[in-house]
């Protein structure tokens, strides 16, 4: 971890309380930086300490806003708010990002990758290099980090130990087709339904079920709702940065290299708080009285990847090909 990264890890953790801080007066320029996450998650706290070092990076040209939690929209409306220039800067999804580019979102199917070693790689290789400069020609939208967000798992009031767990669960997945991959894949029911509102269609029982990382499970308190976890890890999942064509015009590119290497920063900040919660939070919810499951993924594995190159597939064999030969 370089000096630069543990100063925004100790600034992020020093800045949680502060989450909604806007930027200094002294910025020129503020970037309004959205997503859909939590105040108390690591994407947001990360990418607030950034403010300081991109003011530093630009001579007080450009700082940062971040609005977490949904309040500047839906995952779709911030990814429509990059072109309007309604948002600067957004975190997302690769899904989400590949229903306008779609191989970029291969990035975010289910068992995708090995393991997180192979996702790293992924995302340091000329292959992610072609897939983001491949939207940007799409998009004019400019994708200048990747962050890790955890092992995706699925909650539920039973254990899902087999793929017949899950058939006929109804089961929220983002609003993004190709989250629907894995629950296909095993007969269960996809529900897709917007993040904020989550929780409450567990509590009221509108869904059965949901997935993602254990980060986010315990940020969004769906363990409150649902009895047990089952450690399916059935995504490698990341977000994206993004800046929007607008924001990114406007900018000479002395600041393009500033904004993009603190991005890169932020990422890496982010991306190593994740990995110590993800090593801490299984013990934590047995704490609390969640059920906790181990699972044999090797039967999901198999009953996915008959569907990596089908017709829900965005990306030719050629790119898959590709991903599967990093090693």
């Amino acid at each position: 971890m370089t000096k630069t990264v543990q100063f925004l890890c100790a600034t992020a953790s020093a800045s949680a309380l502060l989450a909604f801080a806007p930027a200094t007066a002294s910025a020129q320029t503020v970037l309004k930086w959205a997503h859909v996450y939590e105040a108390s998650e690591p994407y947001h706290t990360c990418a607030v300490a950034a403010n300081d070092l991109l003011l530093e990076a630009t001579n007080q040209r450009f700082g940062i806003e971040v609005f977490p939690a949904s309040s500047l929209g839906k995952e779709e409306d911030i990814n429509e708010g990059l072109t309007f220039g309604s948002v600067d800067v957004i975190y997302t999804g690769q899904l989400f990002a590949g229903s306008s580019y779609g191989p970029i979102a291969i990035g975010g199917a289910p068992f995708m990758f090995r393991d997180f070693d192979h996702w790293d790689k992924f995302r340091n290789s000329e292959l992610f290099e072609e897939l983001a400069q491949g939207y940007t020609d799409a998009t004019q939208n400019h994708i200048i980090a990747m962050t890790y967000y955890g092992a995706r798992h699925v909650t539920a009031n039973k254990p899902i130990a087999t793929p017949a767990d899950m058939k006929g669960l109804k089961i929220r997945v983002p609003n993004a087709p190709l989250y629907m991959m894995f629950p296909i894949a095993t007969e269960a029911n996809p529900a897709p339904i917007a993040f904020a509102e989550v929780y409450l269609a567990l509590q009221q029982g509108t869904v059965d079920a949901q997935e993602n990382p254990l980060p986010t499970i315990q940020a969004k308190k769906f363990h409150e709702v649902q009895s047990d976890i089952s450690l399916t890890g059935h995504i490698t999942d990341a977000l994206l940065t993004i800046v929007g064509g607008p924001a990114w015009t406007a900018m000479g590119e002395e600041d393009r290299v500033a904004l993009t290497e603190v991005s890169q920063q932020t990422a890496a900040c982010a991306t190593d708080a994740i990995i110590q919660s993800e090593g801490e939070l299984a013990e934590w919810f047995r704490g609390e009285g969640v059920n906790v499951h181990e699972v044999d993924r090797a039967p999901f594995i198999e009953a996915v990847k008959a569907l990596h190159n089908g017709d829900m597939a965005t990306w030719d064999q050629d790119v898959y090909d590709r991903l599967q030969a990093i090693k």
